[in-house]
């Protein structure tokens, strides 16, 4: 497949080269300026393909710097702290069974994973938005009071098997994570660890 992308892009770029010769010979057939018709189809051979880069671009990092990250509301020791004694008899469910909700539309999947009796495992992700942008959520949370004890979003441009932009193929729009979001990733699955109880 990458072969034939390659492929595809090579061929691309010959017929761009092309029609900006064709049209700077026919700028200067009739005695228009060679320069502003050739970037003209320059710039036109590059909007057919390139046109959602900048915006992706834009849009992703407009949204890893306004809203990802991670966060703890509470740790381990304090939640202990206020459930004396309850860690202690919690067993953690073995390969932690789930169960999948649409929302916005069925745009978005929300994966709740049930650590144990007590714990869920949130793992949300919502997309694909204008142009290219993926929304990644997860949160551990208290299943009885509803507490959410952490948090971690992170934005990508690319989602699943089709990766961004036309069914994956425009390869230089992915972006899989915000900056040090795979580094938040990694510190949510930590925490998230921390929680499972007893494994029998």
């Amino acid at each position: 497949m990458g072969l034939v992308v390659f492929g595809a892009m090579a061929l691309y770029f010959l017929l761009s080269i092309a029609v900006v010769i064709g049209a700077i010979v026919h700028a200067r057939k009739r005695g228009r300026s060679a320069a502003h018709w050739g970037s003209g189809a320059a710039l036109v051979m590059y909007m057919l393909v390139f046109w959602d880069h900048i915006p992706t671009v834009v849009a992703h990092r407009y949204y890893c710097e306004k809203d990802a990250g991670f966060w703890v509301y509470e740790t381990l020791d304090q939640w202990k702290k206020e459930n004396p004694g309850v860690m202690e008899t919690l067993v953690a469910n073995k390969e932690a069974p789930s169960r999948d909700e649409m929302f916005d539309g069925g745009r978005g999947t929300t994966t709740t994973y049930f650590i144990n009796d007590r714990f869920n495992w949130l793992v949300r992700v919502n997309g694909p938005s204008f142009p290219n942008r993926w929304r990644h959520e997860q949160e551990v949370v208290d299943g009885k009071t509803g507490e959410v004890l952490a948090r971690y979003i992170d934005f990508s441009t690319a989602q699943g098997a089709y990766g961004a932009g036309w069914y994956g193929w425009k390869f230089w729009l992915r972006s899989g994570h915000c900056s040090g979001g795979e580094r938040n990733d990694s510190r949510m699955w930590q925490f998230t660890k921390q929680f499972k109880g007893i494994e029998k």
